[in-house]
């Protein structure tokens, strides 16, 4: 540890206890790695306060001896923004023990939920005041409430009720001076100048440390449906989900699957099964929901529905489960994608969005693109139709090493995947932020325009660069504009 450091966490272990404090390298040794194993930080010592007051006087302190701090949640990043730097110069300020849910008003349909309540827990308290929080992803039983609205996380069902961003009605914040911004009364009207709540809201801890956020709850479902539908190609997908939508607004989740990603998720998780006969170049995966009885059934509503887009020669085949065990195995193939992907040897994995209307061309012709333009890879994506979210993957060729891969051509192909993407009209970051591993390419690719007003931000918040450093934008020395 640095003196700064040292005299840090003696303070903090004298004001808030040992609780606070971990030093240990085997207990900080779990958190210095992004969630994909490729970024690698160091850090001498963990600070977890279990208040908010403990973070202001956290990061109050921190200010004060110029020590940086990197906040973390659950440490689910795919963009290594919670990652500490190499160097060690950096705390992690973690806010896993801020896990109170403060209230829960179902008349409300409000929640309050502190940064370190993991997201399942949430669920489950909903659920039983008969509401939902309808934001659901692979890391439902580790992410944290903190991180979800400091990367603006979406899921599966931002067709329907948004990303986080829409689905957060107020924020607290410790801000880089270690003052406190309460934010959390859910007002419909508040014209006080510059939204303070919704600028941290995917700001990724780089100007504050979101302590907890008041969230927008919808009544519990009664029952739910799930259905998997084979096709040729995307264009076909997304007539299907124009006439799903043009008929109900029961549909939350819309997801699209090449056969390759079906191949792999049975090849590499035993006892899955493809859910159709035969082979198809697409699939999709549907669930449609109802919360009120007077509602149509959800199974009736997909099957008469997706019956229809059969006959009109729109679908090749279908499948609606008949059971929660049949529906969960649906999303299991669905959710086990990313996992069964990196089985399949290293990969890069670009978290990319795109028009709607676009995304069927981008899935077909920006692969085809890729794998001329790098010979012997493999590129495919899947995704959130519904929103224009591509997981768009690009697998080295067979034999490579991982490592070297990487490290000779990653940039390259990431630099050519990330071009496509600007030159149909769509963004780097979908849902996973910029953390580290997209800066560079969010200041080469970014307006003029756009970056100034970053900086500028960063800089009246934080012209020290002590929060969360090496994230999402870098000021330039001496203050200057690069």
């Amino acid at each position: 540890m640095t003196p700064a450091q040292t005299e840090l966490t003696a303070a903090v272990r004298v004001a808030l206890g040992d609780k606070a404090v971990v030093t240990d390298p085997a207990d900080i040794a779990p958190w210095l790695t992004d969630w994909r194993g490729r970024f690698h930080g160091s850090s001498p010592a963990i600070l977890a306060p279990d208040t908010v007051a403990g973070v202001q006087l956290v990061v109050a302190k921190a200010r004060d001896l110029g020590v940086a701090l990197v906040p973390q949640g659950g440490n689910t990043s795919m963009v290594a923004g919670a990652t500490p730097p190499t160097d060690g110069s950096a705390l992690i300020l973690s806010t896993r023990r801020l896990n109170r849910i403060r209230s829960l008003r179902p008349a409300d349909a409000l929640a309050v939920a502190e940064a370190g309540v993991i997201l399942s827990n949430l669920h489950d308290a909903a659920l039983a005041e008969g509401m939902r929080f309808p934001l659901t992803l692979g890391a439902t039983g580790s992410a944290t409430i903190g991180g979800l609205a400091s990367t603006n996380a979406g899921g599966t069902q931002v067709l329907r009720f948004g990303t986080m961003r829409g689905l957060v009605a107020g924020v607290e914040a410790v801000l880089p001076d270690g003052s406190l911004h309460d934010g959390l009364a859910a007002l419909k009207k508040d014209n006080r100048g510059y939204d303070l709540n919704q600028l941290l809201v995917g700001a990724e801890g780089t100007i504050g440390v979101i302590t907890a956020a008041t969230l927008r709850l919808v009544p519990a479902i009664l029952d739910r449906a799930v259905a998997w539908v084979g096709l040729a190609d995307p264009e076909r997908a997304l007539a299907l989900l124009r006439r799903l939508q043009g008929a109900t607004q029961a549909v939350e989740s819309f997801e699209i699957i090449p056969q390759s990603f079906l191949d792999a998720v049975i090849r590499h998780f035993p006892g899955t099964r493809a859910p159709l006969g035969g082979n198809h170049g697409w699939h999709v995966l549907i669930e449609a929901t109802r919360a009120a009885p007077s509602d149509e059934p959800p199974a009736a509503l997909l099957e008469r529905l997706i019956g229809d887009a059969l006959a009109a020669g729109e679908v090749e085949d279908a499948v609606v489960a008949a059971s929660e065990a049949q529906a969960d195995a649906l999303w299991k193939i669905r959710e086990t994608i990313p996992e069964a992907s990196r089985a399949e040897g290293p990969a890069l994995q670009h978290d990319i969005s795109v028009p709607v209307a676009g995304m069927p061309r981008f899935l077909t012709e920006g692969a085809r693109t890729v794998e001329a333009r790098f010979p012997g890879a493999h590129a495919a994506g899947f995704g959130h139709l519904g929103d224009g979210n591509v997981h768009f993957h690009v697998r080295a060729p067979a034999g490579t090493d991982g490592p070297n891969w990487y490290e000779r051509e990653g940039h390259v192909i990431s630099a050519f995947v990330h071009d496509l993407v600007v030159a149909a009209g769509g963004s780097i970051s979908a849902e996973h932020g910029i953390g580290q591993l997209k800066r560079d390419e969010l200041a080469r690719l970014s307006s003029p325009a756009r970056m100034m007003a970053l900086r500028a931000i960063k800089r009246a918040f934080d012209p020290r660069e002590l929060m969360n450093p090496g994230k999402l934008v870098t000021l330039a020395p001496d203050g200057a504009t690069p």
